[in-house]
């Protein structure tokens, strides 16, 4: 006869009782870096801050590269990044947050390394991809686990379902290529 086992659903207000723990925290250490990161270069992007190109040189490098409207891609490039940046460090709507993350480094990559997907993975060379991947990685760790307890989600309850992190990823890497569909050959 087959034994069945049952896995009990966790949630974060059951885990409230139980006060924060190690994994809460390094979910903030994680969230807050990528979340300064993302929205560091979103910065960058919009307002030329931290010796970032600023508007109309992003604008232009876009448009280069064969985007449509290279300011409304500067605007939604930037946007995503600060907005989603600055939703990763408080961890409020964090699959989302996450699934900009995972939408803009699909396309960082594609812009390092053209429509052929071939370049190298190395970040000694200047085509590498380490940097972006890694980011990217860590936009879909996040909408998995959610944001932890430490947390406006954790607070409200909220996060650490799978599906609606799947869904995250999936979303932004739909966002992702969809973008990417839309640049000129």
């Amino acid at each position: 006869m087959a034994q069945t086992r049952t896995i009990p659903a966790i949630s974060y207000a059951e885990d409230i009782d139980e006060g924060v723990t190690g994994v809460d925290a390094g979910l903030l250490v994680l969230r807050a870096v990528v979340g300064v990161i993302l929205a560091g270069h979103g910065a960058q992007k919009l307002l030329g801050w931290f010796d970032g190109p600023g508007f109309d040189a992003t604008a232009a490098t876009l448009a280069g590269a064969g985007y449509p409207s290279g300011r409304t891609m500067t605007w939604v490039l930037g946007l995503s990044e600060i907005v989603g940046g600055f939703a990763l460090v408080v961890g409020f709507l964090t699959p989302l947050a996450a699934a900009a993350v995972i939408g803009v480094m699909i396309n960082a990559i594609a812009l390092k390394w053209g429509y052929d997907w071939s370049g190298p993975i190395a970040a000694t060379d200047p085509r590498g991809i380490e940097y972006e991947f890694l980011l990217g990685a860590a936009g879909v760790a996040l909408a998995l686990t959610g944001a932890g307890l430490v947390s406006v989600d954790g607070a409200l309850g909220r996060g650490g379902r799978l599906a609606p992190g799947l869904a995250a990823v999936l979303l932004g890497a739909a966002a992702g290529v969809g973008v990417l569909f839309l640049r000129r050959l």
